[in-house]
């Protein structure tokens, strides 16, 4: 595979998701915990991180960001879109 093509196969997988799946996700299959929330703002916990998440619709650079703050890799999560 060309180096473009790697490039371009890398970034276009992710796309929007809702915010309610991602909470599922991050809960179910990599052991966030729902500690609370205020209004449509969720803030889970692991291992003493904390990251908040909106129950709407999240754009891709949202996704990165929280993906970052989770220490997840992006590839892992992919796997359970």
């Amino acid at each position: 595979m060309s180096l473009v093509a790697e490039f371009c196969t890398h970034f276009v997988s992710l796309k929007t998701v809702e915010g309610r799946e991602l909470i599922k996700i991050l809960c179910n299959e990599f052991g966030f915990v729902k500690v609370r929330q205020k209004g449509s703002d969720v803030t889970l916990e692991r291992s003493g991180t904390f990251v908040t998440v909106p129950a709407k619709e999240i754009r891709v650079g949202l996704l990165n960001r929280i993906l970052k703050d989770c220490n997840t890799d992006r590839e892992e999560f992919l796997k359970f879109i």
